[in-house]
C-alpha cells in the first residue's frame, strides 16, 4: 500500500479517536450543543448497537464480524493492488471507518457518536467521523460501480462495430 493510502487511513482513525475523546472528555452523555443552529449539533451519546443506532441481539458477534470484514478489506486491498486509486482509496476509508469504530467496541463496549444533523424533531441518527468514512468510502464505491457500468456497453458496441 503507497504512503498516501497509509496517511489517509491513519488520518481516519486518529481523527475519528481523538473527537470521540474529546467529546467524552468535554461533554456530559446526552448534552447537546448548536454547531449551526439546530441543523448541526454535537450531542453526546453511546451506541451499543451498529450504524445509525440499529441494535443487534449479540454485539461480540457483531464486533467479531467486524474484525473479520476488516481482515477482508485489508486481503482485498493487497490483491487490488495494482487497481485504480480511488477505489483503494474507498477501501482505506472504509477499512479507516470500520477500524475506528472497533477500537470502540472492544476497549469499551460501545461507540461514541456526536454528529447530530437534522431540521427540528426530523433529526438523521447521531453519528462519529468513522462512520463518516464509511459512508464516503461506499459512496465513492458505487460511483466507480455505476460509472464501469455506464462504460461497459460502449465498450462493448466499439468491439462488436470492429
Amino acid at each position: 500500500m503507497s504512503l498516501g493510502l497509509i496517511s489517509l487511513f491513519v488520518a481516519v482513525v486518529a481523527f475519528d479517536q481523538v473527537t470521540k475523546n474529546l467529546v467524552k472528555q468535554a461533554m456530559a452523555l446526552g448534552q447537546s450543543i448548536p454547531v449551526i443552529g439546530d441543523a448541526v449539533r454535537i450531542t453526546f451519546v453511546e451506541n451499543d448497537g451498529i450504524a445509525f443506532g440499529l441494535h443487534v441481539k449479540n454485539a461480540a458477534v457483531f464486533t467479531a464480524f467486524s474484525v473479520v470484514a476488516c481482515v477482508l478489506i485489508i486481503v482485498y486491498l493487497w490483491k487490488q493492488r495494482r487497481e485504480g486509486a480511488w477505489l483503494k482509496a474507498a477501501l482505506v476509508l472504509i477499512l479507516g471507518g470500520a477500524i475506528g469504530n472497533v477500537i470502540d467496541r472492544v476497549a469499551f463496549g460501545k461507540v461514541v457518536d456526536f454528529i447530530d444533523v437534522g431540521f427540528r424533531t426530523v433529526r438523521w441518527p447521531v453519528f462519529n467521523v468513522a462512520d463518516s468514512a464509511v459512508v464516503v468510502g461506499m459512496g465513492i464505491m458505487i460511483v466507480l460501480m455505476i460509472r464501469e457500468e455506464k462504460s461497459k456497453p460502449a465498450a462493448k458496441a466499439d468491439a462488436s462495430a470492429g
